[in-house]
């Protein structure tokens, strides 16, 4: 099994763990990304000043990494099994994808800067 099958995870298992509490979302986009369109629950590390260590691990929770489409989300992933040695994976497909599956998010609509709230989890 090659690291695109093992590690990638569907946006619909993603929110099935979110609710259930069984992991960390870390959003690895940029803030200015991060504030115009969020999934709920999501921290934010961005990849540009990503340091494995400075993630809140409790050693119960898997974490998954979450960007735009999937490729910051993976560079994250790799840093982090690389630098922590602890297995983690990635929602494949990015905030697209989650937002494709129709799954809840938060967003600005650019039309009138107001925040749409899609549901909670």
């Amino acid at each position: 099994m090659n690291m695109a099958d093992k590690y990638d995870v569907k946006p619909e298992q993603v929110l099935a763990d979110l609710k259930a509490g069984n992991i960390l979302l870390v959003d690895v986009r940029e803030p200015a990304e991060f504030a115009n369109e969020r999934i709920h629950g999501a921290l934010l590390h961005p990849l540009s000043t990503f340091e494995p260590k400075a993630l809140p691990t409790d050693g119960h929770r898997q974490i998954i990494f979450q960007c735009g489409s999937g490729k910051r989300s993976r560079m994250a992933l790799e840093k982090f099994m690389k630098e922590i040695g602890v297995e983690a994976a990635h929602m494949a497909g990015g905030i697209a994808a989650w937002r494709s599956a129709g799954q809840p998010c938060i967003r600005i609509d650019p039309a009138t800067g107001t925040v749409v709230d899609k549901g909670d989890y």
